[in-house]
């Protein structure tokens, strides 16, 4: 089947790109590179033509409920639209586990995001998962006081990007089924301690202090709300393991 990606070139979009290939579809990449612009709506409709699912995993980089918010209701309201105008039978959007308990900053269009979705007319499915492994990648870049890294203070059971891939593209090859199970991965872990671990894997021996960031979302994770409930699909990766894949 014909499977169109958005974001296909990024943290999740990437695998399941390759997941798609892999199963024997034909991925089509939805990017600005290739032509199309879902926040726009540029070249959505032909890109569209012969699809049978889309896997919505667009994203955008701000901390802003407001940016996220509008990046978000009008890159899957145009794409999710377009799907509707081209008679694709299947829309798959991945959404983070919390985010109905923790509406805010970025969660707050992820929340928006869902709303257009279950509003559409054409047959959804929403997978909820948690952070991935390659959070703490990217915590280790951003999360500075000025020279000095930080280690933010969470609970999280984080999965591999390529599994989410992989569990996106086998939802989108079946039938829609409204809001999935959640996604998570094996065990729980401190993300501080994943941050830590990350920056010895790479070679950085300073100080990295764990610190409790302020704000009612990061206040949430610190508790737990960004943990898998019962009845969520566990991946197999540990970030233990995902390390050691790393270069």
């Amino acid at each position: 089947m014909r499977i169109a990606i958005a974001g296909g070139t990024g943290t999740v979009g990437a695998p399941a790109v390759e997941a798609a290939r892999a199963a024997g579809h034909e991925p089509i990449v939805l990017s600005r590179s290739a032509g199309v612009d879902p926040v726009s709506g540029r070249g959505l409709d032909a890109a569209l033509e012969g699809v049978d699912a889309v896997i919505d995993a667009a994203n955008v980089s701000t901390l802003s409920a407001d940016e996220a918010t509008r990046f978000f209701t009008a890159a899957t309201g145009n794409l999710i639209a377009a799907a509707g105008r081209a008679g694709v039978g299947h829309f798959v959007l991945p959404s983070i586990v919390g985010v109905d308990r923790m509406p805010y900053d970025y969660y707050a269009g992820k929340v928006a995001q869902e709303k257009v979705v279950e509003a559409s007319n054409v047959p959804w499915t929403i997978v909820r998962a948690t952070q991935f492994h390659e959070f703490a990648a990217q915590l280790y870049d951003r999360a500075r006081i000025g020279p000095l890294h930080v280690a933010p203070r969470a609970r999280v059971q984080p999965i591999a990007a390529r599994e989410v891939g992989a569990h996106l593209v086998s939802l989108a090859s079946a039938d829609a089924r409204g809001r999935a199970a959640d996604l998570a991965g094996p065990r729980e872990e401190k993300l501080d301690e994943m941050v830590r671990a990350f920056a010895r894997h790479g070679g950085h021996r300073d100080w990295i202090p764990a610190i409790s960031l302020p704000g009612k979302q990061m206040k949430g994770m610190r508790s737990g709300l960004a943990l898998p409930g019962a009845g969520a699909v566990l991946g197999t990766e540990t970030f233990a393991d995902w390390l050691t894949r790393q270069r």
